[in-house]
C-alpha cells in the first residue's frame, strides 16, 4: 500500500520542491492528504466498481493529465535550462496550492491507484483505508517538511537544475505514457 503512496510522480515531485524552497508547503501537504483521503475513502466506499464500467472516463482523464503533465514536463525542462531566482518572496500562496490541486486531480494515476487498485483491495474495509490515510498523511508531511533537511545540497544552483531536470524527464515520460495509453 505504501508503495501506492510513495511512489514518484508528478504530485510527490512538486511537495518535494515546495519543501526546498520552503513555500506554501503546509497548504500544498494539506491539499495533496486531504485530497488522498477523499480518493481513498471513495475507493474504499467502492467507487472502483463505477469506474471500471466507463473505462471511457479513464481515457479522457489520461489524456487531460497527459498535457497537463507534458506542461509542467517543459516548464521544469525550462527551468533545468534557465535556472531562475528561487526566491518565493513574491509567489502568493494560491499558485502552488492550484498547482498541487491540479497535480493530483488532473492525475489519471491518482485515479488508478487509489479509486481502482485500492478500491479493488480494501473494498468495504475502513480500517483498511484508514491506514492507507494514515499512511498518506505520514508520507506528506515527510517529504514536504523533511525536503529542508536536503536544504545545504540545495544550496548550489547546479542541484536545483538536476532536480528540475530530473522532474522534467519523470513527467514528460508520465505524460507521454498516458497519452500513448490512452
Amino acid at each position: 500500500m505504501m508503495t501506492l503512496i510513495v511512489a514518484i510522480g508528478a504530485q510527490n515531485a512538486f511537495v518535494l520542491r515546495q519543501g526546498l524552497r520552503r513555500h506554501a508547503v503546509a497548504q500544498v501537504v494539506a491539499v495533496c492528504a486531504l485530497s488522498d483521503a477523499i480518493l481513498v475513502a471513495v475507493g474504499v466506499a467502492g467507487f472502483g466498481v463505477i469506474v471500471k464500467k466507463f473505462p471511457q472516463a479513464i481515457a479522457v482523464a489520461a489524456v487531460v493529465g497527459g498535457i497537463f503533465l507534458l506542461g509542467y514536463g517543459f516548464l521544469a525542462a525550462r527551468r533545468a535550462f534557465r535556472p531562475s531566482v528561487l526566491n518565493a518572496g513574491t509567489e502568493t500562496n494560491s499558485r502552488p496550492v492550484l498547482t498541487a490541486l491540479a497535480l493530483t486531480w488532473l492525475n489519471p494515476h491518482v485515479y488508478l491507484d487509489t479509486l481502482l487498485l485500492l478500491g479493488s483491495i480494501a473494498a468495504g474495509r475502513w480500517l483498511f483505508g484508514v491506514g492507507a490515510v494514515t499512511a498518506s498523511i505520514t508520507w506528506f508531511v515527510a517529504l514536504g517538511f523533511g525536503a529542508r533537511l536536503l536544504s545545504p545540497l540545495f544550496a548550489k544552483p547546479r542541484a536545483w537544475r538536476v532536480l528540475d531536470g530530473l522532474i522534467a524527464a519523470v513527467m514528460i515520460t508520465l505524460g507521454v505514457t498516458l497519452i500513448a495509453g490512452s
